[in-house]
C-alpha cells in the first residue's frame, strides 16, 4: 500500500484495547513476533546496542554519583555496589566493583556532574539512535526525519531516560534516610522505613516501564495511535529480562566454566553477555508491540500482511535519499549504455 494511502494512526475501526483482539489475532501476533524477531536479525541488533550501552554506562555512573554527592548522601560507593550486585551476575561484579569504586571516589563532584552529564548524553544518544534504527526495521519504515529534527528528539529522549535512571538510583540510594527522617517527624519511626522498603519496588517498576515505553514510542519514525505509558511490549521485556537475569546467574554460578576459560576476563565476558541478553529482551518487547499493531490493523480489515500501515512522522530525509538513489541509478544506466564512455545523463543524446 503506498504511503499516501496509509490510514491514520488512530483509525476508529482498529481495536483500541488488547481485550478487543480476538483469539486468532492473538495467535497470529505471537507467531509473527517470533518470526519477525528472527527475520529482523535482532541478535545482531542486540550486539550493536550492547556496544553502545558499554560506551554509555560509565559516564552515566559518573553523572549519577555526582548527583548523589550533591544531595549529600553518605557511603555512596557501598550503596551503589550493593545495588549493582543485586542486578549483575556475581562474576561480573569482580570487574565492575573496582571501576565503580574508582569512579565514586573521584574528587570535585560538581565538575564530574557537568562532564559526566554532557558525556553521558552524547554517548547514550548513540544508543538511542541505534535503537531508533532497530525500531524502524521492525515497523518496516525508512528513517524520514531530517537530522535537525531527528537528533534533537533523540537528545531530548536521552536526557529524559537519564533523569529516569537517576530518579531510580536516588530512590534506591537515599530512600532509607529520607523515609526514616519523615517517619521520625510524624512519629512512625521504623514503620515508615519498613513501608517504604516495600513500596519503593512498585515505584521503581513503574519508572522502568515508563522508560521503556518512551523508548518504544519516540524512537521509530511512525505516528503511533497514542502514547501508552504501560506498553505490553515493555511489560514483556521486563519479565523476560528478569527471567533471563535469574537464569544467567544460575547458569554462571553452577554450570559454566568462564573462570577456567577466560581467567581474569571472565567478569567482562559475563557482563557483556548479560547486557546482550537485556537488549534481546528489549528488542523482543518492541517486536511484540509492532506485531500487535499489525494484528490490530488486520482485524480492522487494513492490508497489513506485508507492511505495518502506520503513517511516518516525516519523509523528507527518506525522499531525499530516494531521489539521490534514483539519480545514481540513472547515471549508472548511462554508463552501462555508453560502455563506460559517459556517465552524465544530462549529456546523453
Amino acid at each position: 500500500m503506498p504511503k499516501t494511502t496509509r490510514p491514520s494512526a488512530d483509525h476508529p475501526v482498529k481495536p483500541d484495547n488488547p481485550t478487543d483482539l480476538r483469539k486468532p489475532s492473538w495467535f497470529y501476533i505471537l507467531r509473527r513476533t517470533v518470526a519477525e524477531f528472527l527475520d529482523d536479525q535482532c541478535t545482531d541488533l542486540a550486539a550493536a546496542l550492547t556496544y553502545y550501552a558499554v560506551l554509555s554506562i560509565f559516564p552515566a555512573i559518573i553523572a549519577l554519583v555526582s548527583i548523589l554527592s550533591l544531595v549529600g548522601q553518605a557511603s555512596t560507593t557501598e550503596r551503589l555496589l550493593g545495588i549493582a550486585s543485586d542486578a549483575v551476575p556475581e562474576d561480573a561484579m569482580a570487574t565492575l566493583g573496582p571501576i565503580i569504586e574508582s569512579l565514586t571516589t573521584a574528587p570535585a563532584p560538581g565538575l564530574g556532574l557537568i562532564v559526566g552529564l554532557l558525556t553521558a548524553v552524547w554517548t547514550a544518544s548513540n544508543y538511542v539512535n541505534a535503537f531508533s534504527r532497530a525500531m524502524n526495521r521492525m515497523y518496516e519504515v525508512p528513517e524520514g526525519r531530517p537530522i535537525w529534527k531527528l537528533r534533537p528528539a533523540m537528545y531530548a529522549l536521552t536526557v529524559v531516560m537519564l533523569l529516569l535512571v537517576a530518579a531510580a538510583g536516588l530512590i534506591l540510594v537515599v530512600s532509607g534516610p529520607v523515609a526514616r527522617a519523615i517517619g521520625d517527624t510524624i512519629g512512625l519511626g521504623d514503620t515508615a522505613v519498613t513501608v517504604w522498603d516495600i513500596a519503593k519496588w512498585p515505584v521503581l517498576l513503574l519508572i522502568v516501564i515508563l522508560a521503556i515505553a518512551l523508548l518504544y514510542y519516540v524512537t521509530p519514525n511512525v505516528k503511533q495511535p497514542r502514547f501508552r505509558w504501560i506498553s505490553m511490549g515493555a511489560v514483556i521485556a521486563i519479565v523476560l529480562a528478569g527471567i533471563a537475569s535469574f537464569g544467567l546467574g544460575l547458569y554462571v554460578s553452577n554450570f559454566s566454566s568462564y573462570d577456567a576459560t577466560y581467567g581474569a576476563l571472565a567478569g567482562v565476558i559475563i557482563f557483556l553477555l548479560w547486557l546482550w541478553v537485556m537488549n534481546l529482551a528489549l528488542l523482543f518487547g518492541a517486536e511484540f508491540d509492532a506485531e500487535m499493531e499489525r494484528g490490530r490493523e488486520l482485524q480492522a480489515g487494513i492490508e497489513a500482511e506485508e507492511t505495518v500501515q502506520l503513517p511516518p512522522r516525516d519523509t523528507r530525509a527518506s525522499d531525499k535519499r530516494a531521489a539521490k538513489e534514483k539519480d545514481a541509478v540513472a547515471r549508472g544506466r548511462a554508463l552501462r549504455r555508453s560502455r563506460g564512455r559517459e556517465a552524465d545523463t544530462d549529456e546523453q543524446t
